[in-house]
């Protein structure tokens, strides 16, 4: 069988290939061309343009191998910037531009399964209840989300073209984490690696995370199985407090770890303050870092027929911390 993949130097890109390459023929789809052990050609977004014919003869070759693709796993987007950077249109461009892109070439395609990469954040900012499921009416805060549900809302409109042929599905995972993550993950493990106290103890909140090697898992079940089509919420079983987390890599790490129970009005006053005079901690920071966020992993399960995910959540953020290491 034979897989393309776009956005195959990303993070999640380069794990898919690892976990895939020994049972399918993997090819990729990018902006940068380096040589990834696994991947036999990486072609260009131009390359789509190839496959309307009549082609050139030095197209030829690149057509054909795209007409044999039959499952295309598309991770290619604009990744949510917490610095708040990034012009709004360029998530757009990225996240629903390349999105039609190559939307439109999988339903004129050979390929049979299109396995789409969107986000929680196209679902919400926030989750409401207990519990984030995909019964929620999408209402995403800000561009990054936007332009993700932009880019689902353009895959169902064009359902009357794939449906009866062909099997669509919309993942929506919460932080992905693993080896060579450079995320949010990241950047928690600097700080309790230099010794700080972490002074926001009081919070207690509940979030869930994706192991790389349980999103791994998942797309080979999608690949293989006679999935439904539609929309599937991704996450570990189990979901962590941000204190738990600490005590995670502090274990990892061999240090005890410094938490520190300060009352929540005295951090949400010290963060009220830091959004005026811009310091580290301010109430949109304070926010994620303290608010819940779990996601149900049910339907997913349900559709792969499994019980569990194979990775524990502890055991995967484990490996992650390990690899930072």
């Amino acid at each position: 069988m034979n897989i393309l993949i776009t956005g195959i130097h990303g993070f999640v890109g380069n794990n898919l290939v690892k976990s895939l390459k020994d049972l399918y023929s993997v090819y990729g789809l990018d902006i940068i061309y380096p040589p990834l052990k696994g991947v036999k050609t990486t072609f260009s977004w131009k390359d789509l343009n190839t496959f309307q014919q009549p082609y050139t003869p030095d197209q030829l070759e690149t057509a054909k191998l795209l007409q044999h693709i039959d499952v295309i796993i598309h991770l290619a987007g604009k990744a949510h910037d917490t610095k708040n950077q990034t012009q709004s249109q360029e998530y757009f461009n990225i996240n629903t531009g390349l999105t039609k892109k190559i939307f439109d070439f999988f339903v004129e395609s050979n390929a049979k399964k299109f396995i789409f990469f969107s986000s929680v954040k196209a679902a919400a900012d926030f989750v409401v209840g207990d519990v984030l499921t995909e019964a929620v009416i999408p209402c995403p805060k800000g561009p990054y989300g936007e332009s993700k549900i932009a880019a689902e809302d353009y895959i169902l409109s064009q359902k009357e073209k794939w449906e009866n042929r062909k099997q669509v599905y919309i993942l929506r995972p919460c932080m992905i984490h693993g080896p060579g993550n450079k995320g949010n993950l990241n950047l928690l493990y600097n700080l309790v690696k230099k010794g700080l106290p972490w002074p926001l103890g009081d919070f207690e909140n509940r979030r869930s995370f994706t192991s790389i090697d349980n999103l791994c898992y998942i797309i080979d079940g999608l690949i293989q199985k006679n999935v439904i089509s539609g929309i599937y919420h991704i996450a570990d079983d189990e979901s962590l407090s941000t204190n738990e987390l600490i005590e995670i890599m502090c274990n990892v790490m061999g240090k005890k770890p410094h938490i520190w129970k300060v009352n929540k009005g005295f951090m949400t006053g010290c963060a009220r303050l830091g959004s005026v005079i811009h310091l580290p901690l301010n109430l949109e920071r304070l926010q994620k870092l303290t608010e819940n966020y779990v996601v149900s992993n049910a339907k997913i399960k349900a559709a792969l027929e499994i019980d569990r995910m194979p990775v524990h959540a502890r055991e995967g953020l484990e490996k992650t911390i390990r690899s930072f290491q």
